[in-house]
Formats: structure tokens, sequence, C-alpha cells
């Protein structure tokens, strides 16, 4: 669990301040399962700038509940949690200060998101909560109150957790979790996962990524895991200590997430990932001819594919959806083979000899029309599909041909301002294989919305 929160205080001389409103958001890692917001009588004035700053002033605190009042509140709500906070160190500081006035010494792990902004979004013109959320096209209400700034710092960490594929924050926060005692019952871990699309990361008792999955039902997922009996589930059932996991919404999103993060993280349990999940390629070369003729085979390096596929098979079905979309003809595929074939897919037996009927130039804009339509190369797209929740949406940005990344965003100009999208986006590498996951996605989903720019 992570305390996020913010606080104001009546400026003045350093450890003389006093606290005038505090706010603190409990995060699980995904949303807001509790929350303090009060207004506190420092018992001394508040300087003018800062009145004039927040708002604030010394009547509206006049009938406010001292900090005795609600010192325990605040660590009713910050108990087995680490402190997050827009510079920590002056919230954490003013926190223990207040604290310390009582007796009492206040202790905690502390996250800065300052910090953690400079190393996850770097080159950014500045780091002040206000300009950096506007920059990332976080809407910000009640600038300077507690509130306000605490839900900002809610959102600017969640777009951080999702940055941070290296999955640093997580990794630490997970040793701190294993510090607070004995690992939960497999049946317990199973409870705890949302019957949700996602990513799901299973940790040993040292804190490390053994296993990284996806599944568009996490928790009936990790279940398999627990109940199953091949040799890997039964070495994950052993090692487990505790599984954290991450909502996606997009099914494509939790597919990439997990090839990316397999690959970085490289846990012990996933397989290796040095041959390709995608190993058939369609290809287009000219015959003698003049003709264009599309080619199922073996993925090859050397050539220039149009797109991959997880199996023979899948990759004929393609093929067969292709001929009658684009109507091109089956000998030139090479599905044609035997009439046992024919019958086989229910197709028309083919001898080619429609090809005499069409000149060269003609039949190959309709294969130019196939490549253009299910290509990467040179385009400039955004996939728009599902998000977490009901509010929100996600994008995945292809420019020029190449990957970077996806996004999640719930206002339309997020999305339509290039540059903000990119300063939200959290950025992915490019290759074959995420390619291919992402034209096998376009090519089965219905719910997927292209914009092309």
């Amino acid at each position: 669990m992570y305390a996020i929160l913010d606080i104001e205080t009546t400026g003045g001389q350093f450890n003389e301040e006093g606290i005038t409103e505090i706010a603190i958001y409990k995060f699980d890692g995904h949303e807001v399962v509790d929350q303090f917001i009060s207004l506190v009588n420092p018992e001394i004035p508040i300087q003018p700038f800062v009145a004039k700053l927040t708002g604030i002033n010394n009547a509206m605190l006049s009938s406010a509940p001292k900090f005795y009042e609600v010192a325990k509140r605040i660590i009713e709500i910050t108990s087995d949690c680490i402190i997050v906070a827009h510079n920590a160190s002056f919230d954490y500081r003013i926190l223990r200060t207040e604290f310390r006035r009582l007796g009492y010494n206040f202790e905690s792990k502390t996250l800065c998101t300052v910090e953690l902004a400079q190393k996850l979004i770097p080159q950014q013109p500045s780091y002040s909560l206000g300009k950096l959320v506007r920059s990332l096209g976080i809407p910000i209400a009640d600038r300077h109150r507690a509130s306000g700034d605490a839900i900002a710092t809610t959102k600017l960490f969640k777009i951080l957790l999702e940055k941070d594929l290296e999955k640093t924050i997580l990794n630490d926060f997970i040793k701190f979790e294993i510090e607070k005692g004995i690992s939960p019952k497999l049946q317990d871990l199973v409870n705890q996962m949302p019957a949700k699309t996602g990513v799901y990361y299973i940790h040993n008792e040292g804190g490390n990524l053994i296993y990284i999955g996806k599944s568009l039902n996490i928790r009936k997922r990790v279940n398999q895991h627990f109940t199953g009996i091949t040799t890997k589930s039964k070495k994950i059932q052993v090692e487990v200590f505790t599984i954290t996991y991450e909502e996606t919404g997009s099914e494509l999103i939790a597919l990439l997430k997990e090839s990316e993060e397999i690959k970085i993280n490289r846990p012990r349990h996933n397989r290796s990932q040095k041959k390709s999940f995608f190993p058939f390629a369609i290809y287009v070369e000219k015959d003698s001819n003049g003709y264009l003729n599309i080619r199922l085979g073996k993925a090859d390096g050397r050539k220039k594919e149009i797109t991959s596929f997880a199996s023979l098979q899948e990759g004929k079905n393609a093929l067969f959806k292709f001929t009658a979309k684009y109507h091109l003809c089956q000998k030139l595929t090479g599905l044609y083979q035997t009439k046992k074939e024919c019958f086989q897919y229910k197709i028309k037996e083919c001898d080619g000899a429609c090809i005499g009927e069409i000149t060269p130039e003609i039949y190959n804009l309709r294969v130019q029309q196939f490549i253009s339509e299910n290509s990467f190369e040179n385009k400039s797209m955004i996939l728009l599909d599902r998000g977490r929740n009901i509010n929100e949406r996600s994008a995945i940005l292809i420019e020029d041909g190449i990957y970077k990344g996806y996004a999640y965003y719930d206002l339309n100009y997020q999305i339509t301002n290039i540059e903000i999208l990119k300063k939200i986006l959290i950025p992915m590498q490019h290759n074959r294989d995420v390619k291919n996951i992402i034209q096998q996605y376009i090519r089965k989903s219905k719910s997927l919305k292209i914009l092309y720019f």
C-alpha cells in the first residue's frame, strides 16, 4: 500500500511551520481504497503570502481540529504504507515535526514523485507539480490545496508505476511487504486477484520476479497455476511468496506488456524467447510474367515480410480470406495444390486461367492494396481500445511503422494532441514479435478503432 499525501503549511522559519491542511489517499497500486482530508488548526498565524497562495486563512482554521485530534487517524491510514509525495522530503519532515511535538516518533519509507519523474519522464521543462501534470494532460483542480494536489500526485504516481518497466518501484514495494510477515496461502493469493484483463507478476520470498503472465481473467489464470500438475506449475507453487498485477483493460496491451517485460526482467519460469512466436510469414515476389505472387512460408529475416502467423494453419486460413477480400488468384498465392486441398477448404478448383484475362499491372494493384492494408511500413497511426474502467480508453502509438508504446487517457485532447500523447506514453521497444502481435490483433479484433495521422 501507498499513502499519497500533500500538506499545506503556515510558512515561516524552518521546523517552526504548522500544518493547515492535510490530504492522504491510500492507494493499492490500482485504485484509492481509503482517504483522509482535513483542515488543521496550527495554533499559529498563517504567513500572508501563503494565505494568498492557498486561499486558506486564519478565520477558516479557528474551528478546525488541532493536529493532536487528527494524529490517530493519520497513523491508521499510513500504517504499513510507503509515503508518496511530490517533494517528499518536505511533507515527511513536516509530518515528523508535528508528531515529534506530541512526543511520538513517526517513521515510514518514502517515495518522491519529483525524483521518479526525473528518471522516468526525462527532459521536462519543469518538475513542479502543476506544470508537470498539465504537460501530461492530467487535469488538476484546487491547485495549492491539499486534496487537489494529492489527487494530482496520485494520478502522476499511477503513470510513473506504468512507465517503470524494470519494476524498480514494484520490487522495492515487494521487499517492504516481505519485511511485514509470512506469505499468504495460495488460496488467499488467488482471492486477491481481479477477474479482469491484465498482466500478473509472481514473486518469490526474495522479492524476485519468477514468472510474468497475461490473461483475460487474471484470477482464473493464477488459479490454474496453483492447481496445475505440470513441472512449471509445481515449481511456481513451491516458490511463490506473493503476486502483484496490473489491469490493462485492453487484451492487446496485456500481450505487449507481457512480451516486453519478459524480455527485460527474464523471470526464471518464463520460456526462452529466442525463438519467435510467429514462425510463418507472407512474402510477395514477382514472377517471370510480371505478376506479384503472394507466398506463405517459414519466416526468413532476409526477406521483407508483410505479416506473420503463429502457425501454418493460421496463415493458410488468413490467406484464403485475403484472396476472397482482394480478389486474388489462388494459384498465385500457392493455395491451390490438389483437389483434396480444395475440397478441404471448400474452394473452387483454380488453375490460374483467369490470370491470362487480366494484365499484371491491374492484378498487381490488388496485391498492392493488400500490402498497404496489412503492412506497418511507413504508417503512422493510433490504435484505440478499451481502458481499465468505463471512463478510460487506451491508445497504442505507431509512428512511421515503428511501435512507440501505449497510454491511457480520459480526455480527447490527450489523444488528439500528439505531443501530450507522447508525454503520457509508456515507451516500449519495437521488434518483430510486438509488430506481429499488433498485426494479429488488428486482424481478429472487432472493437479496435484506428486513427491515421
